[in-house]
């Protein structure tokens, strides 16, 4: 399988919010802020502001059949922080375990790099354990957890390191 990776543009946003929904509805799925992601104008509208941005990036996976994947990258807004971007990343259930991700975050460290980036860091929940693995391949190391910071819905779902819990990783 061949798979192109390009900066999402505004024609983008119907398979953008499609892929978000989808991942975003699964059991332990990508967090998606009150389980509602941004309807198909509003992604329409992200998406062009993001295009006007140096600090931001959407690239996506794109294989000949349909966009399969999201990698989203913001440089934070502390000047303080500047350095570092926080990297977002989701790939369709059903395109999992092909390389997409991997094809994804090396786009995004390259994006980096150009934009004068020295740290990425991402979250991700601790019993997502396929994710942690395809980061820590790629270099990044647990830095730490947030607990009790982030709820999906009305859950009460508590692991390891608490309710809500997200191990923070970072690499370059």
């Amino acid at each position: 399988m061949t798979v192109r990776i390009r900066h999402a543009d505004a024609r983008d946003a119907q398979v953008l919010v499609s892929l978000a929904r989808a991942v975003g509805s699964e059991p332990e799925g990508w967090l998606v802020a009150g389980g509602e992601w941004r309807t198909v104008r509003e992604e329409r509208r992200h998406l062009r502001a993001v295009r006007a941005s140096p600090h931001v990036a959407v690239l996506v996976a794109e294989t000949r059949d349909s966009v399969v994947g999201r990698l989203s990258i913001v440089r934070d807004g502390n000047p303080a922080c500047a350095h570092v971007a926080d990297v977002g990343l989701m790939v369709a259930l059903d395109e999992r375990r092909r390389g997409i991700g991997t094809a994804l975050l090396a786009a995004a460290e390259e994006w980096a790099r150009r934009s004068g980036i020295r740290k990425l860091e991402l979250h991700v929940f601790p019993h997502n354990e396929a994710a942690i693995a395809l980061y820590e391949r790629h270099g990044y190391r647990r830095e730490g957890y947030r607990t009790r910071q982030f709820r999906r819905g009305r859950s009460r779902r508590r692991g390891p390191h608490g309710q809500g819990a997200l191990g923070v990783l970072g690499m370059m």
